[in-house]
Order: structure tokens, then sequence, then C-alpha cells
């Protein structure tokens, strides 16, 4: 699914840093030091914030037309073009089905003790993320 959403920059004309805001997206907000750096932080914050939505069973909101969007001194106004299904696909909690392969006998021991593959290689994941990401 793609969509676009209206955002509105505004330049720090001391650090010439960007702030970012998605109206449509309520407390949809970043920045970025630069144009191109807040164009790609905008996308990435209003992506997760329509995923969060469309994982909640909810539907994304409607995007408002261009001259709709109220914009103060000193900013103005870009569309925000976002790829849901390749953000879903790197972001999302949405599960991924995946094969493996394991010797025979831990196979045979684990059917014996009814041990639930997908939870053990899930569990084991998660705690090699977080020991890496700590």
């Amino acid at each position: 699914m793609k969509l676009t959403y209206p955002a509105i920059f505004y330049k720090d004309e001391d650090t010439g840093a960007y702030a970012v805001e998605v109206p449509d997206l309520p407390g949809c907000a970043t920045g970025g030091d630069t144009l191109a750096d807040a164009i790609l932080m905008g996308i990435d914050a209003a992506s997760g914030w329509v995923l969060t939505e469309l994982e909640e069973g909810r539907p994304a909101p409607a995007a408002s037309a261009l001259d709709e969007v109220p914009l103060e001194s000193g900013g103005f106004v870009s569309l925000l073009a976002l790829d849901m299904d390749a953000y879903a696909e790197k972001y999302g909690d949405k599960a991924v089905r995946k094969n493996l392969t394991i010797p025979a006998w831990l196979n045979t021991f684990a059917e014996s003790n009814h041990v639930n593959f997908s939870q053990v290689l899930q569990d084991s994941l998660t705690k090699l993320y977080q020991q890496q990401h700590a």
C-alpha cells in the first residue's frame, strides 16, 4: 500500500535544522539536521504512525489536500510518500513463516518434550537482539 501525506516543514534559521509535522497524524512530528534528513525522518515517523494504526485494526487516516493544510509563517508544505508494504516487512509485528533445518535427533527430543519450535526460535532471537542493542 502506498500512501501520501502532506507534511509541514519549518527551518530553524539559527541551526539550519528542520522540524516536520504531519497534521493528519496527530502527534506525528520529527526533524532533521538537513532538509533531506527531515524528509527521511518524516517518512519514517509517518510510516511508523500508520503501521501502528493498521496493526491495531484501524484504517490509515485520509490525507488532507495540500491547500487545506494549516501553515504558519516560515513553513512550507510538501508530500511524504509512504511505502507501507516495505515498512511493514521491515518493522511490522506480523508473523513471518520461516523454515529451518535441525538434526533428526534434536527434532525427536523436541517433539517428545512438546517444544514449541516457533516460540524457542522467537525467544532466542529476541534475547540475541536485546544483547546486541543493550
